[in-house]
C-alpha cells in the first residue's frame, strides 16, 4: 500500500503526540502519590486535637445504696441518706466517698472507708451508746446531697446534715467539697492557688476571723485558736468568687459557723489563671 507523503507525516506526528502523553501521565502519577504521602505524614505529625467532652451529669435524686442491720430493739437507729446519681461514674464514686467522710466526722473517725463501712461504724457507735444505759436513745442521721454549683469541669458538692447523738441535736450542718472532673481529683483551696498567693489568702482569712471573734462570747474567745488554719478547710465557689466555710462547733465548742467570702477581684488575684478562666 502506497501512502502519500502527507499521510506519513500525519502518522508520525500522531505517534509522537501519543508517546508524549504517556510520558506525562507516568511522570504525574508518582508526583501525586508523593504529595498524598506528604499530606498523610503531615496529618500524622500534627494530629487534629479533639475537644474533651465530659459526660453530661443528668442528675437524679435517689436514696443512697446502703444497708442498716436488722434491729429488734424498741428504739432503733435512724439513718437516711438522700443522694444524687449522675452519668459520670467517677463523680458518683467521689460523692459517695465524701458522704462517708461526713458520717465519720460525726463519730470522730478519719479513715478511708466506703459508705457502707462508715455506716457500720456509725451503727456500732450508736449501739455502744445504748448499751451504756437502757434509756439512751439510738443515733439519728439524715444527709441531703446536692450539686450546689458547676462550671465546666469544676463541681461543688454540698452535703446538709441533721443528726441527734447522745441527746445533742444538730440541724442544717453543711459540708462542701470541690472536684475537678477532668483530672478526677478532689480539690483543696491550696490546689488551685497561685504559688505566691498563700500569704494573701492567709491575711484575708485572719482579718475575717478576727472580725468574727469580736462578735463571739467570752467563752468562745477563750477557747478559740489565735490563728485560723485554712489549708484543708471546706471551700466553695459561686457566681462571684470563692469562699471558706467552717461548721458550727468546728472552730471551738459552741461557736457558730463562719463563712469567709472573697470578692471577685480577690478571687481573680489568688487563683491560677487557667482555673479562674474555667471556674468563673
Amino acid at each position: 500500500m502506497n501512502l502519500s507523503k502527507k499521510t506519513i507525516i500525519a502518522l508520525v506526528v500522531a505517534a509522537i503526540a501519543l508517546i508524549l502523553a504517556i510520558c506525562v501521565f507516568v511522570w504525574k502519577k508518582p508526583q501525586s502519590s508523593s504529595s498524598s504521602q506528604e499530606n498523610s505524614a503531615s496529618t500524622q505529625d500534627h494530629p487534629v486535637e479533639k475537644a474533651e467532652v465530659l459526660p453530661y451529669l443528668n442528675l437524679t435524686e435517689t436514696k443512697a445504696s446502703y444497708a442498716v442491720p436488722f434491729c429488734e430493739k424498741k428504739n432503733c437507729i435512724d439513718v437516711d441518706i438522700q443522694t444524687i446519681k449522675t452519668q459520670d461514674a467517677w463523680l458518683n464514686s467521689w460523692i459517695e466517698k465524701n458522704q462517708a467522710k461526713v458520717i465519720q466526722a460525726q463519730i470522730n473517725l478519719k479513715k478511708d472507708l466506703s459508705l457502707q463501712q462508715a455506716i457500720n461504724a456509725y451503727v456500732k457507735k450508736s449501739d455502744e451508746w445504748q448499751d451504756k444505759y437502757s434509756k439512751n436513745r439510738a443515733y439519728e442521721l439524715h444527709i441531703r446531697t446536692r450539686i450546689a454549683s458547676q462550671r465546666n469541669q469544676y463541681v461543688l458538692l454540698q452535703l446538709a446534715l441533721d443528726s441527734k447523738q447522745e441527746e445533742i441535736t444538730i440541724k442544717d450542718r453543711y459540708y462542701f467539697f470541690v472536684a475537678d472532673r477532668k483530672l478526677h481529683k478532689n480539690l483543696t483551696l491550696l490546689d488551685v492557688l497561685k504559688k505566691d498567693q498563700q500569704p494573701t489568702v492567709h491575711q484575708i482569712v485572719q482579718t475575717a476571723y478576727q472580725d468574727w471573734l469580736k462578735k463571739q462570747t467570752a467563752d468562745v474567745n477563750k477557747q478559740a485558736p489565735k490563728t485560723l488554719y485554712w489549708g484543708q478547710a471546706d471551700w466553695f465557689f459561686d457566681g462571684e468568687g470563692v469562699g471558706l466555710h467552717y461548721q458550727a462547733n468546728q472552730i471551738t465548742k459552741d461557736a457558730p459557723q463562719l463563712d469567709i467570702y472573697l470578692t471577685t477581684e480577690q478571687t481573680k488575684k489568688i487563683l491560677q489563671p487557667q482555673v479562674y478562666e474555667q471556674m468563673f
